[in-house]
């Protein structure tokens, strides 16, 4: 205890001593990606501090004060940018890249300035529906559990399935619907324990500390991005320090044990970043089970800098999990497990990519990558007979192993034609091989009159298929406040060999700088998830895959917003939508069931066979949100959505979705405290409050269940019936110290999460 007061008060004391920090970044072109030599960059509120860019667009202000630190990019013909409240800490240099726009008149004695915003996406072909996120909201935000899906469900339009999971729901969509992009290739789910054809788990394998700025978009987004009928998470690697070697060693329940490495590499001006994670949240014994999860991760990217043949990047993401739930340590209070029975559960996945980035004149670049990925994850089960008694015995009664690899190849060609005119195009190629296995006994005939339910394969398959998307999209900017953006997204599926081509547009009209009207139209079609395509039916004896030829599952989004600047820092933004699904999967006989429903848990159905493509539904809502963007110490983020979320089956019966919710309220809120006799260190308070409509599930029929053996639903009254209301309060401390003698800065933070000890639903089981 001594040796701890000890520590805290030379901390304090040591706070008197100068501290500065360093700010470094590029500076470039917003629309050709071209580096801009020859740009100002100013710290605002210092006269003196000022540089210009070198002839690779980089700059480096340095002898910075520690905190929060505003700087102003300019270059002859553009607008002037204004990035705000970086924060400076004498641990790590702040890192930046600052896209500027031209201007399409320049003015002789007037000086057009704006500045950098969240509101606005880092790709300028997505206009609608779309927010940038950054790595410091991912580590301040309470609750986050330094997780992405988590913080991007406080934005207007997402919602999550529950507090076990980080699956998410974009306007009422199953999370199936979710693209994870990483450096422009399309990856699998980036989470530890995740299965086949989900796109959520428990635990995150992506390590924010890594990310670069990246987009988040939910609707009409642009006609580079397919496969996809919900949203979009548009992510990139930053790239590490290209002056000096940082490290950085961090401990957190669920993020686990981190280190961390990054700093500069040859004489080209490369660099490398590399992170490996393992998770402490078993031992630590805040899993929400009795069992031990075992997780770690490894992350990297390492650019070799420019050269006469362009600018080649290595990026790559690795993770690894596996957890054994054993009925001898069955604790009455978890979740997951059981007394009568045994599971082991593994999965990994992994991706790594080569990115080459040619400039081509001074107006236009290409940009190539080549990635593999693959995903694994198995599940075996056992269950014990006659538990406790003489008779005992176990037997096998599920058995999955599923992997998952494709080869990706993507390439873009951008090229701005004139200050007006962007025009980009390009395609994806991904081919997947599966090898995926499904034995089980649940809801089986016993046909060997063993008293047992058979041990039949469900899913067989060892296949290979192919997914092709080109696309043509540009931007005209009519005038500098009309823009419109147009493309069109193509699709091949050659399981089904179903050919599609999907138009795209959205409208911006800014009526002055603080008003702005968007409108955005798009069509989005995405294939049935492959548990469900190759499911095994028997026909005559033999099996069969009999949903191999279903259709892609389309959607047609319409939106319009309105972005008013309420005052400095502050923004409002109202968005409504609708949004029309049809050709999802049903059953050729009428029943209430729809492909729409699925993509919420482990797992998927395994006695949906023979299914057809005529399945609807409708997405249709409001959001408002209410932001105040970092400054003066704090910031605020209010989020309201009321949408309404329903789907036919067969039957043609209009139902309530899984993920009808009705309502989502967010309120995220953060102070920031200067502390110490020299105001060098941080305290900070945040707090999340959530609160939402239950979702809608299907009663069980008790009586059938009993006669069976085994949970029965009452699919004749599917999604009848609502959950509580969710409502969760989360508070968060934190403190910042930046040595006064090293270049070291240190951070601490609890999070206390569901303080109101509210007990939201989790599922109900027969």
């Amino acid at each position: 205890m001594k040796k701890g007061i000890l520590f805290f008060l030379h901390l304090m004391v040591c706070v008197g001593f100068s501290q500065t920090g360093i700010i470094r970044g590029k500076v470039i072109d917003q629309q050709t990606e071209v580096i801009l030599k020859g740009a100002t960059v100013e710290l605002i509120g210092s006269e003196s501090l000022g540089v210009v860019t070198d002839a690779e667009g980089n700059f480096a202000l340095k002898d910075i004060p520690i905190g929060r630190q505003s700087i102003r990019v300019s270059y002859l013909g553009y607008e002037t940018l204004t990035v705000s409240e970086l924060d400076v800490t004498t641990g790590k240099e702040v890192i930046v890249q600052v896209g500027l726009l031209e201007l399409l008149d320049v003015l002789q004695e007037v000086v057009l300035t704006s500045e950098r915003s969240k509101a606005t996406a880092i790709n300028v072909m997505s206009a609608v529906s779309t927010r940038q996120f950054t790595t410091e909201e991912v580590n301040r935000f309470a609750g986050g559990r330094s997780d992405v899906s988590r913080l991007v469900s406080n934005f207007a339009g997402v919602s999550t399935a529950d507090d076990s999971r980080n699956d998410i729901v974009v306007r009422g969509n199953s999370p199936t619907g979710l693209l994870w992009r990483l450096e422009g290739i399309p990856i699998p789910s980036p989470n530890h324990f995740a299965t086949l054809g989900t796109t959520g788990s428990p635990v995150s394998a992506l390590n924010p500390n890594l990310l670069a700025n990246s987009d988040f978009m939910t609707s009409a987004f642009a006609a580079e991005y397919g496969n996809a009928i919900g949203g979009v998470f548009d992510l990139g690697f930053r790239k590490g320090n290209i002056e000096d070697y940082e490290f950085t060693v961090g401990i957190g329940a669920f993020p686990g044990l981190e280190l961390m490495a990054e700093g500069p590499m040859g004489k080209n001006g490369g660099s490398f970043i590399v992170s490996g994670r393992y998770g402490i949240a078993g031992t630590l014994g805040l899993a929400g089970t009795s069992a031990q999860p075992n997780y770690s991760d490894l992350s990297f990217n390492v650019n070799f800098g420019r050269s006469k043949v362009g600018t080649f990047s290595l990026f790559g993401i690795y993770g690894t999990s596996d957890i054994d739930f054993l009925g001898e340590d069955f604790d009455p209070e978890d979740l997951f497990a059981s007394e009568d029975q045994d599971s082991y559960v593994t999965s990994g996945f992994s991706t790594v990519g080569l990115k080459h980035v040619l400039d081509i004149g001074s107006q236009s670049y290409l940009k190539t990558i080549v990635g593999y990925s693959s995903s694994s994850n198995t599940y075996e089960e056992d269950r014990y007979l006659n538990l406790n008694q003489p008779d005992e015995s176990k037997i096998r009664y599920t058995s999955v192993d599923n992997s998952e690899s494709r080869i990706s190849f993507s390439t873009l060609f951008n090229t701005k034609i004139n200050k007006r005119i962007i025009f980009r195009t390009g395609a994806l190629v991904e081919q997947f091989s599966l090898d995926n296995t499904l034995k089980d006994r649940d809801r089986q005939p016993d046909t060997d009159l063993d008293g047992l339910p058979d041990f039949n394969t469900l899913i067989s398959n060892e296949g290979d298929y192919s997914i092709v998307q080109p696309f043509a999209q540009g931007q005209f900017r009519v005038t500098d406040k009309l823009t419109l953006n147009a493309g069109i997204h193509g699709q091949y599926f050659s399981l089904n060999e179903q050919f599609i081509a999907e138009p795209r547009a959205s409208v911006t009209y800014a009526f002055n700088p603080k008003n702005t009207l968007t409108v955005g139209y798009g069509m989005h079609s995405q294939n049935v998830a492959a548990p469900l395509l190759f499911l095994n039916e028997s026909i005559d004896g033999t099996l069969q895959q009999t949903n191999k030829n279903l259709d892609f599952v389309r959607n047609q989004h319409f939106v319009v917003g309105y972005d008013i600047r309420l005052a400095d820092k502050w923004r409002a933004k109202v968005e409504v939508y609708y949004q029309t699904i049809d050709q999802a999967a049903v059953e050729q006989t009428p029943t209430s069931y729809s492909s729409l429903t699925e993509g919420a848990d482990f797992v998927f159905s395994t006695d949906k066979v023979s299914l057809v493509s005529e399945g609807v539904g409708f997405n249709q809502g409001f959001e408002f949100t209410l932001e105040k963007f970092f400054s003066k110490g704090y910031y605020a983020l209010f989020t309201t959505s009321l949408f309404e979320s329903t789907y036919e089956g067969s039957d043609g019966i209009e139902r309530n979705s899984p993920f009808n919710n009705g309502y989502v309220v967010n309120a995220v809120a953060g102070k920031e405290f200067k502390i110490g006799s020299a105001k060098k260190n941080v305290f900070s308070i945040n707090t999340k409050f959530t609160t939402a409509g239950g979702r809608y599930y299907t009663p069980v029929d008790l009586e059938a269940s009993i006669a069976n053996g085994f949970e029965v639903r009452d699919d004749s009254v599917a999604f009848s019936e609502q959950y509580d209301p969710y409502l969760r309060l989360d508070l968060r401390f934190a403190f910042k110290f930046n040595s006064a003698k090293k270049k070291s800065s240190h951070q601490f933070y609890i999070d206390f999460q569901n303080i109101t000890n509210n007990e939201n639903v989790f599922s109900q089981n027969y």
